[in-house]
């Protein structure tokens, strides 16, 4: 019988020397990964115009991105566990700059949907290595530093995708805009395979082809559902069909893991409450943080007339506090003092806030968006690391991989439902508050143009920002609400540690 050895874990005399110039390359990686769910929504005019795109083919577009990402995010976990971390770091490197090739050249939509899909296959590799490298190469203190300045790469990304992308586009073909990830891609390619070592789990048992299938077929059947819902409506077949098919293949995923002896997700991980905790958390947190983010450069667009570049860039400010914070050490340093627990709560409330400053304090100017956006920096600062790290903590080192996929997966059903369920309140706010001429219009720019000049539109513009200042109120609550119950449970799961589990400051 052959002996599995186990993942070595990193000590003061076993840390390598350029572990920083690793996370570097991590983070790089990480950023264009989240760039690319943001960076096309200021590309959607030229695209309708030079490909002849139709309503559902830029949709398509955007989405196809997205769902095949978070639909492989599981199996890419496993992957990377199984198969080596810094193999499928590689691998997602070439099939992300590949694809963004090929998008860059495409010359018709079916051609641009397909590379997008193809990019979310790296992404969803990406994703879960970059995280479950930068497990195995930090250890103690400085994993916490790790970790907080990984997940300030995706507040980054996330608030510079429109202004870098309306950069390119005003001075570059649209096709500049995936054709700048190649030679990115390639120079985290050669850094990484040259610096980044290998790690795997212990093997043992066949690849599990069945887990995976029915993990990614429905991932990205509930997924489409969640997306599709706001547009086709919650009652529609293709909506509620997709949700029954991906509950039910979910539901035949966790009854397949259960009776195999060597799982793609090890069930047994629930049975510990801080894993259940913490995923829950992340899944709250995201939902109202992404949700209400989303209705924020809503506001910013639409009623304060910023194209999309410039609002992603008003709200820089945002995303540069999460990143200065957590790469001076002062965020770590932080939750390290308060446990994780307290530092989500904290930081949540503080984010919750920051929402509410921003809602409430009625001004043209941008002093007070700036401090709310300030406020709310600082609370992600505090809590998307802490929240990433009970998740990461809670399961053994050697399953790095599963832990980013689940991660991962929660945070992008979080995310999705976030943008679903307040876009949702947003409409029917603003459906209601219409006057009785537009009542059937479906979306602002809709009632707008339907609208008389003068007091109609002006009815039209009021209606939308007293609907959007509704829809951030309850994203705040959401996100005061979630933050608040994923610190209880973890803190209630903290005095009862899991089977052979030292118990952690929380």
């Amino acid at each position: 019988m052959t002996l599995v050895q186990p993942v070595a874990v990193p000590t003061a005399a076993t840390r390598l020397p350029h572990r920083w110039l690793i996370l570097a390359v991590l983070c790089v990686a990480q950023l264009v990964v989240v760039l690319d769910n943001t960076v096309l929504t200021v590309a959607v005019p030229v695209l309708t115009t030079e490909l002849g795109a139709s309503t559902a083919d830029v949709q398509w577009m955007i989405n196809a991105y997205a769902l095949v990402l978070s639909g492989l995010l599981l199996t890419a976990g496993a992957a990377a566990d199984r198969y080596g971390r810094r193999r499928m770091l590689l691998a997602g490197l070439v099939l992300f700059g590949l694809g963004s090739l090929v998008a860059g050249l495409a010359n018709t939509s079916g051609q641009l949907i397909a590379a997008r899909a193809g990019m979310g296959v790296g992404g969803a590799l990406l994703v879960t290595s970059t995280l479950a490298v930068a497990m195995q190469v930090f250890d103690g203190p400085e994993r916490s530093r790790a970790i907080g300045i990984w997940a300030a790469t995706s507040a980054l990304g996330f608030a510079v995708g429109p202004p870098i992308g309306g950069t390119i586009l005003a001075h570059l073909p649209w096709g500049a805009i995936f054709l700048l990830n190649v030679p990115i891609v390639l120079a985290c390619l050669l850094v990484g395979r040259v610096l980044v070592p290998e790690s795997r789990g212990p093997a043992g048992g066949r690849l599990d082809v069945c887990g995976a299938t029915l993990s990614t077929a429905g991932l990205t059947a509930v997924v489409f559902s969640i997306i599709a819902g706001p547009e086709r409506g919650w009652a529609s077949t293709e909506v509620v069909g997709a949700a029954v098919v991906g509950v039910v293949l979910l539901g035949l995923f966790v009854r397949w893991e259960r009776r195999i002896t060597h799982p793609m997700l090890d069930m047994h991980f629930f049975r510990d409450r801080r894993f259940v905790g913490a995923v829950s958390g992340v899944v709250l947190i995201t939902f109202g943080a992404t949700g209400a983010l989303f209705l924020l450069t809503q506001h910013l667009q639409f009623v304060r007339g910023y194209p999309a570049w410039e609002a992603g860039l008003r709200m820089a400010p945002f995303a540069l506090s999460i990143v200065l914070l957590n790469v001076s050490g002062v965020a770590a340093a932080v939750i390290r003092r308060l446990g994780l627990a307290a530092a989500i709560a904290v930081g949540m409330a503080l984010l919750a806030a920051g929402l509410a400053t921003v809602t409430l304090v009625s001004s043209d100017g941008y002093a007070v968006l700036l401090g709310g956006l300030l406020v709310m920096g600082v609370g992600c600062s505090l809590a998307n690391p802490a929240i990433v790290e009970a998740v990461m903590s809670a399961i053994p080192a050697e399953k790095a991989g599963a832990g980013a996929g689940v991660d991962g997966t929660m945070t992008e059903v979080g995310s999705s439902l976030g943008i679903a369920v307040l876009g949702a309140v947003l409409n029917a706010r603003f459906a209601a508050l219409l006057p009785a001429g537009l009542a059937g219009a479906q979306s602002f720019p809709a009632a707008l143009a339907a609208a008389d000049e003068g007091p109609q539109r002006q009815a039209v513009t009021r209606a939308f920002a007293s609907a959007l200042e509704t829809g951030q109120l309850v994203g705040a609550a959401a996100v005061l609400a979630g933050g608040l119950l994923a610190a209880a449970l973890l803190r209630r799961a903290s005095r009862r540690p899991g089977p052979g589990r030292p118990n952690r400051r929380w």
